[in-house]
């Protein structure tokens, strides 16, 4: 499938089905995601490169590689790659809905709504 490219990174979508849609997601160096909830899905996400400095309801914890966080439904998260490596991830969307308009933003350092 596609590269989908992003401020902060990118990431490719490797299952795409009505139950589930799984990303491989790669954060550049010194970069983040928004942070956010979602009200139609929840995540789980496990670490296969770097170190991921990872908030989950304002609680900031690291991840190493093989470890899996768990983000359920409406909790408001945000991944950071504080490294000098690529960070990468694996994303495992569990829910009713996976499009991108079920990002609800708290904070973003790009200014997306």
């Amino acid at each position: 499938m596609a590269i989908d490219d992003r401020q902060w990174g990118y990431y490719e979508i490797l299952i795409d089905e009505k139950n589930c849609k799984v990303k491989k997601i790669t954060v550049e160096p010194n970069e983040r995601l928004s942070y956010q909830y979602h009200n139609e899905r929840s995540e789980a996400w496990t670490i296969v490169a770097g170190t991921a400095t990872i908030t989950l309801d304002d609680v900031v914890e690291n991840y190493y590689y093989g470890e899996t966080i768990l983000i359920p439904q409406g909790t408001k998260h945000r991944v950071e790659n504080k490294g000098q490596d690529d960070l990468v991830f694996i994303e495992v969307q569990h829910g009713s809905y996976f499009g991108e308009d079920d990002i609800v933003r708290i904070e973003d350092d790009y200014n997306r709504k």
